[in-house]
């Protein structure tokens, strides 16, 4: 049992664990999940990748999604069936990587991290966009709750932009761990 190859697949079938956090679980973070699920997908990578979402508040706890995240996820052809939830410091147990929505999130969750370690988890998903630049402020994905549809659109463009990003990481991640 504790020859290399069997240590190799027990880490292969640990999957990796990426949450997004916004503020109520209901536009970005769901959208950010949604969007990184289907690529994830897409990769045949459903069995080694684990995707969640949270917000840094449960006022939506158990609700479905805003209706315009969900008609614009639904209208270019994802998934809009998720229902939110608080992140909690107990989160970081199982997590490998935290991925807040703006700077905001980013500073609420290393405040509720246990330890610096699960601080060093969080990362905000537009670092994952190399158009974004590397202005925090400008990493931001802006809160569309308060505006009309073309908020949730730009909101869809720069998660979509960050993905690909994310998933190349998440990729290096997995071959690191697997050749551990």
């Amino acid at each position: 049992m504790n020859d290399p190859e069997t240590r190799r697949e027990t880490r292969a079938a640990v999957p990796f664990r990426v949450s997004f956090v916004c503020t109520g679980n209901i536009c970005r973070s769901p959208m950010a999940e949604s969007v990184f699920r289907a690529r994830v997908a897409d990769a045949g990578l459903e069995s080694r990748i684990e995707v969640s979402s949270a917000g840094t508040g449960g006022w939506h706890e158990g609700e479905g999604a805003d209706p315009r995240t969900v008609s614009v996820l639904e209208a270019h052809g994802y998934d809009g069936d998720l229902t939110a939830r608080q992140f909690t410091a107990a989160d970081f147990d199982r997590l490998d990587l935290v991925v807040a929505l703006d700077s905001g999130h980013r500073r609420a969750l290393q405040r509720l991290a246990p330890g610096p370690a699960d601080a060093a988890k969080v990362r905000l998903l537009r670092s994952y966009d190399p158009a974004a630049g590397n202005d925090d402020t400008g990493l931001d994905v802006p809160d569309p709750y308060y505006g009309g549809p073309d908020g949730f659109q730009e909101c869809l463009d720069m998660v979509e932009a960050a993905v690909p990003g994310l998933l190349r990481a998440v990729r290096a991640a997995l071959a690191d761990k697997d050749a551990a």
